[in-house]
């Protein structure tokens, strides 16, 4: 799970324990103590020294310093006190230049006049169009310190991706439209290259893997399954398939990575769907079909999680109860196995979407609190759709029930009731896949993801 690391710059001119006219210091030490410590708690970790920002020399040492920090995400002002906003503007400025986020965080209280400092200051930052969040709240209230760690760890988002690799293994799958991407938008919006090729080298590296790499490969996948790996050569495919596929992912550095899977692997050597399960379980982002989109949704997720993600069919959308069933053909991490049962294994099943067979992935999803998304184009300009869901398990009795509804019960199913207007969602989704990211604070992050790319965020 990725963690944020923040600057954290305390400014205002009255400081070096100036005491106002009642005999007050305008600085409250003890707040700010106490605001570090909530940021820290939050789940942030912070940069920063005792010094209090107020003259032009000062915020230029500073921010310069804080700029030259590769491994900073974003930088927290915290109003001490009121400012000349002049004072600052500028070296703000050039921070900004990096990309980097910019939190504005004022903590109420007439003492020490904060919300002068703090909302001269947001004006300022207006004023010149530099984008910022301000936030005006206390340490003690949740809601307001999600709004300073949601914007962090959305800018730790953001760096990371720049300057990253995704992977392509073949070109678009069954003809997938929605999935397709513009390698110089991809480079302009999110800083990332597209590094394509076909599965020659894939399948090659398959078929050279020994036999005993195959089974220490075995020993540990069968860790997180509760029947035995079948032993037949379409299995011993599907292993050999996810053996080469981190070989050269590993190999090439890609943070992430998309493959067509069919037409072309699923006939030539072996369907994709447990290779992919296996990678989504180690933490890679990834999709199958040459869908862009829903892999670097699935990237999203997974780094801004504590859980593995699952990308599936929206296979059926029920207005009334706002029920949603989403079912992958076989990819899902076994991770997300819940209480009706332990991961298992079944068979692709579906001759014309992979002659060559493959193993697959049977689980039902455990319950949890999440988020459905996916990244998507409407006229060429990227948009995200985000809705808030709870997953949860069919009672024991009607499960075997509900996974024959769709005809094709061997494959993964996760029920979620989601919470928003179907209607609004039909109309917003942009694609047949779902991401299923486990977390309520992914939903915020997400946004404020959004909000600092340029992407335009249906929150539902």
């Amino acid at each position: 799970m990725l963690r944020a690391k923040i600057g954290f710059v305390v400014f205002g001119v009255h400081k070096d324990g100036l005491k106002d006219p009642m005999g007050v210091p305008f600085i409250d030490e003890e707040l700010i103590a106490q605001a570090k410590n909530a940021l820290r708690h939050a789940g942030l970790e912070l940069v920063g020294d005792n010094l209090v920002v107020a003259s032009r020399k000062e915020a230029r040492e500073r921010l310069a310093q804080l700029k030259k920090m590769d491994e900073v995400d974003a930088v927290v002002l915290f109003s001490g006190t009121w400012v000349w906003a002049a004072h600052l503007v500028g070296a703000l400025r050039d921070f900004a230049g990096t990309g980097k986020g910019i939190v504005l965080w004022t903590h109420p209280g007439s003492q020490g006049w904060r919300p002068v400092g703090g909302l001269v200051l947001h004006g300022a930052l207006k004023e010149i169009g530099l984008a910022h969040r301000f936030v005006y709240g206390g340490h003690d209230d949740p809601l307001e310190m999600a709004r300073i760690v949601s914007y962090c760890r959305a800018s730790a988002m953001k760096n990371r991706l720049n300057q990253s690799v995704i992977g392509a293994f073949g070109g678009r799958g069954m003809g997938q439209t929605c999935g397709a991407a513009d390698p110089s938008q991809w480079m302009k919006v999110f800083g990332v290259d597209i590094d394509p090729r076909d599965t020659t080298e894939l399948i090659k590296m398959a078929q050279a893997v020994t036999g005993r790499e195959s089974k220490q490969a075995r020993r540990r996948i069968q860790r997180l399954f509760s029947q035995p790996i079948p032993q037949d050569k379409i299995s011993e495919r599907s292993i050999r398939l996810y053996i080469a596929l981190k070989r050269i992912v590993t190999r090439e550095a890609w943070e992430f990575y998309t493959i067509q899977s069919l037409p072309g692997l699923a006939n030539d050597y072996s369907a994709t769907c447990f290779a992919q399960s296996m990678m989504l379980e180690d933490g890679c982002g990834t999709s199958t079909l040459g869908d862009y989109n829903t892999a670097m949704t699935v990237k999203l997720l997974t780094d801004l999680s504590q859980e593995r993600v699952y990308y599936g069919d929206l296979q059926h959308i029920d207005k009334a109860s706002k029920e949603i069933k989403i079912i992958g053909d076989g990819a899902c991490p076994p991770s997300l196995a819940g209480k009706l049962g332990p991961a298992g294994f079944a068979r692709h099943g579906i001759p014309t979407e992979g002659e060559a067979g493959g193993l697959s992935v049977k689980l039902t999803c455990k319950v949890g609190e999440g988020v459905l998304a996916r990244l998507g184009r409407n006229d060429g300009r990227f948009e995200m759709v985000l809705a808030r869901g709870t997953v949860f398990e069919p009672p024991a009795g009607q499960l075997e029930e509900r996974q024959n509804e769709c005809g094709i019960p061997f494959w993964p199913q996760g029920f979620v009731t989601v919470d928003c207007d179907i209607d609004a969602l039909l109309e917003a989704w942009n694609n047949e896949y779902a991401c299923l990211g486990y977390g309520a604070h992914l939903y915020d992050e997400l946004a404020a993801f959004c909000e600092q790319t340029g992407i335009k965020a249906i929150a539902l």
